[in-house]
């Protein structure tokens, strides 16, 4: 419900502004929907839609919003309005997908080939059910030949603000971005990632070698040595890591580490060097250079955001 209202109410009001300024409004907001009612979630809420898709015949862009209740699911439920949404691209109609309704516009083919931000959580899945989309984990927002998609939930306002500074203007961005208090500068959703490992596939020696890595963070893990414990050969098993996963056996490792090192950055006092030492690391630079291309932080500054209760406690603590 909320990625319906929320862009509604946006735009609405870039429009009430600019008539109070004496200028023209840019954005005609309407709800389209397949039937004039539309019920969401579970019947939860119906939606009053202005127009059907058979009396919305031209559009300059679609604000496709979050689906929910298994994506598979609300696809088929929605599939006539495929057809609409392809049509409609074809002729210059712009796309933005809020969060995960890049499920939907992915499936109308309009993705194949192009950047997807997509939540963390739901990336898994997207890439098993579009192979041919290109995920791209560390972007809050992508633009690619006149669709958008944006990294996850409420993320999605980072994207009503680009459209926003597109049509009405840098200026009146900005005027929305302190109005709604939604951070123009988040590029990235690396630091709310929170790695579970993939463990949806069937490759059982794969799974073995995963929690193997999970249980012995602390240790040095090699390539080399994993294939020997599992008696497997290496170039085999690094493919079939990398299908399963949808990361190398190194890249996995490093996740596994920096995931114990921000629970201990979230929740402890303790040094910084000593949460690298419990993780296997004695090269700071080497440390704090992972840490940074995973979470998009450095320790210091991920502590600083997630654990701003602390502050004072570690503040004589080194730093990196």
């Amino acid at each position: 419900m909320s990625s319906i209202d929320a862009p509604r109410q946006l735009f609405s009001k870039v429009n009430e502004i600019l008539l109070a300024r004496g200028r023209e409004p840019v954005f005609q907001v309407n709800l389209v929907g397949s039937t004039k009612e539309v019920a969401i979630s579970d019947g939860s809420y119906i939606i009053q839609c202005d127009q059907t898709i058979a009396e919305a015949s031209l559009t300059d862009l679609i604000i496709v919003p979050m689906i929910c209740n298994g994506f598979p699911k609300a696809i088929e439920a929605n599939r006539e309005l495929i057809p609409w949404v392809v049509r409609q691209y074809k002729n210059n109609a712009e796309i933005a997908c809020l969060c995960t309704g890049s499920f939907f516009v992915a499936a109308t083919g309009l993705l194949d080939g192009k950047n997807c931000a997509v939540h963390w959580a739901a990336a898994a899945e997207f890439k098993e059910m579009y192979p041919g989309v290109t995920v791209v984990n560390d972007k809050l927002i992508t633009h690619q030949q006149g669709i958008y998609t944006s990294g996850g939930n409420y993320s999605y306002l980072n994207l009503l603000l680009c459209l926003v500074e597109k049509y009405a203007g840098r200026g009146m961005a900005i005027y929305f971005s302190k109005m709604f208090q939604i951070d123009m500068e988040r590029k990235s959703q690396a630091p709310y990632t929170i790695f579970s490992g993939q463990k949806t596939h069937e490759d059982e020696p794969v799974k073995r070698a995963q929690e193997y890595i999970e249980n012995n963070y602390q240790d040095k893990i090699t390539v080399e040595s994993l294939c020997l414990l599992f008696s497997v050969s290496r170039r085999n098993f690094e493919r079939r890591f990398k299908k399963a996963t949808a990361n190398t056996i190194i890249a996995y490792a490093q996740r596994v580490k920096m995931e114990v090192v921000k629970k201990g950055l979230e929740t402890t006092t303790r040094p910084i060097v000593d949460l690298m030492y419990d993780v296997g690391y004695t090269d700071t630079k080497a440390f704090r250079t992972i840490f940074r291309k995973l979470t998009g932080l450095s320790p210091q500054a991920y502590r600083n955001k997630y654990a701003p209760q602390l502050v004072a406690e570690y503040s004589a603590f080194a730093t990196f």
